[in-house]
């Protein structure tokens, strides 16, 4: 005879350090929260975004492939929902068909919470009934959103208007249906942590070239404010190496766009600023580029030391000249350091 049992001692889904609970021998995490599983129709790129409060959200909900799909799995979550159904999806079959499969074999379907999409538009979204209230989910024009132990039964509709009138690329528009959820009330537990990946609409072969955004906070009081800044941050570097790569195509003027657009995403963080000095300084374009040295040197004078170090690496022409030239930005008390 088969019991179910929960370990009593961790069912207290309000108290933030549980861990799991354990269903006919098997452990799974109560990862309560709200996601968004998403394409973007004219880049095909797909994506999940997701706030909890859980600790590491991202390591367990949001499963993503290039070309293939995305899946969210939440709830009582039984994790392989994600990488079977990416593998189902790869193999052929629908959002619909590899929901349906993967539901009709889980022996408790009634607390999971579970979303996909395919590479091709087609949606798919279970709310399991013992699910914890107030849970539920909307599937929309390319997208799904979904919700349990919310404070109010309006969060999964809020977050699907916010998405459907939201402007922007994939990630601004995951981020605004996120949002909304927080703003409707959210979690009634609180916030902890939140996650967005999105790949490429098709494959390069190789998974990391194919990730556009792969992102985490794991345990933050305000997650999804940090989750903006982070997805803001990831901006400015991907500007950042589209003007490196602008350059060796000898494409200076939209190489210097990008790097400005860089900066201005990022002003805060002067390592952007110090690495595309150096290609400038590279490339020809030296007084702008000892223009920049000077402020980064001024701000944080560790870079001076950096610099010395390049020509040893490969980075800079072993040449003492230029390696001085550069040094001549710094402050005096610095250069002989």
């Amino acid at each position: 005879m088969r019991f179910t049992w929960i370990v009593v001692l961790v069912i207290s889904l309000a108290v933030s350090s549980i861990e799991a609970v354990v269903i006919d021998g098997a452990w799974v995490k109560p990862v309560t929260t709200f996601s968004i599983v998403a394409r973007d129709p004219e880049t095909g790129e797909l994506g999940v975004a997701v706030q909890s409060h859980w600790f590491s959200v991202g390591s367990t909900v949001p499963w993503v492939r290039a070309g293939v799909g995305a899946v969210a799995t939440q709830s009582l979550t039984d994790v392989t929902y994600g990488p079977l159904g990416l593998d189902l999806m790869q193999a052929g079959k629908s959002a619909e068909q590899a929901l349906k499969g993967l539901i009709e074999s889980d022996m408790h379907p009634e607390w999971r919470q579970v979303g996909m999409i395919d590479a091709k538009g087609n949606r798919a979204a279970h709310t399991g009934k013992q699910c914890i209230r107030e849970a539920g989910h909307v599937i929309g024009e390319d997208f799904v959103v979904m919700a349990n132990l919310m404070e109010k039964n309006t969060v999964w509709q809020a977050m699907a208007d916010a998405y459907k009138n939201s402007a922007g690329d994939l990630a601004e528009r995951m981020l605004t249906a996120l949002d909304a959820a927080q703003k409707e009330g959210g979690d009634i537990r609180g916030r902890q942590s939140a996650a967005m990946i999105i790949v490429r609409g098709k494959s390069t072969g190789v998974d990391y070239k194919d990730r556009i955004i792969d992102l985490r906070v794991e345990d933050n009081p305000a997650p999804l404010v940090e989750l903006r800044r982070l997805v803001t941050l990831n901006r400015a570097y991907v500007l950042m190496n589209d003007g490196d790569e602008r350059m060796t195509q000898r494409d200076t003027k939209g190489a210097l766009q990008a790097y400005a657009r860089a900066m201005e995403l990022a002003p805060e963080v002067t390592e952007i600023r110090y690495w595309v000095a150096l290609t400038m300084f590279s490339e020809g374009m030296q007084n702008d580029a000892l223009k920049i040295f000077h402020d980064v040197f001024e701000k944080e004078p560790l870079w001076v030391e950096v610099t010395k170090r390049l020509p040893a690496a490969g980075l800079l022409l072993n040449d003492a000249g230029q390696l001085s030239r550069i040094l001549e930005a710094a402050p005096e008390s610095l250069r002989g350091k």
